[in-house]
């Protein structure tokens, strides 16, 4: 998981041997863990090939292929509210960003904007480029797109534009909704 990727990463530097980063590390893992925070991200890329899932249409892998492109160029990207370039992106800048390079289309700029529109789908009815949302904190604030399988790639507030799966331990409660745009 990506906390303990990063934990072990930070235990092998030698900053650890010093006591005050101690204080600093249990901070830092708290605010990981709130908000928009990914905690069970799939492996970075590095550059792999997006493969489909195998029984996705030839259109749905067309889109999928095309929001992936994308992805790879902001990967990693890191996350800033109200941010829509490759200088920083919040949830729905990133969406909108993605559907407007990948497919030229342009969607409503925020979160509750995007669940005012388009047409809900069933979780089990999800096809690549639909829109996922989150439910955190109590309301729908959180949204990313489905890429096929269960992963979907969003901007997360703890590591940026990323890819996750829809059944990792903090998504998969969390999943409220499913929105189309065509």
């Amino acid at each position: 998981d990506a906390i303990g990727d990063w934990s072990s990463d930070v235990c092998s530097s030698d900053l650890m041997n010093r006591r005050p980063v101690l204080p600093m590390l249990a901070i830092l893992m708290a605010v990981g863990l709130a908000g928009c925070a990914s905690n069970q991200n799939l492996p970075p890329t590095n550059g792999t090939t997006w493969q489909p899932p195998h029984n996705a249409t030839p259109e749905d892998a067309a889109t999928a292929d095309r929001l992936w492109q994308v992805f790879e160029r902001y990967e990693g990207t890191p996350y800033r509210y109200g941010g829509a370039s490759a200088n920083g992106f919040d949830c729905s800048g990133f969406i909108a960003t993605a559907f407007d390079e990948a497919l030229g289309r342009q969607l409503p700029r925020t979160t509750s904007q995007m669940l005012a529109s388009g047409d809900v789908v069933g979780r089990d009815q999800l096809r690549a480029g639909d829109l996922v949302f989150f439910r955190i904190k109590g309301k729908d604030q959180h949204a990313g797109i489905y890429m096929g399988g269960d992963s979907f790639i969003h901007s997360s507030t703890s590591i940026g534009v990323t890819r996750s799966s829809l059944n990792g331990y903090y998504w998969r409660d969390r999943f409220s909704q499913a929105r189309r745009f065509d």
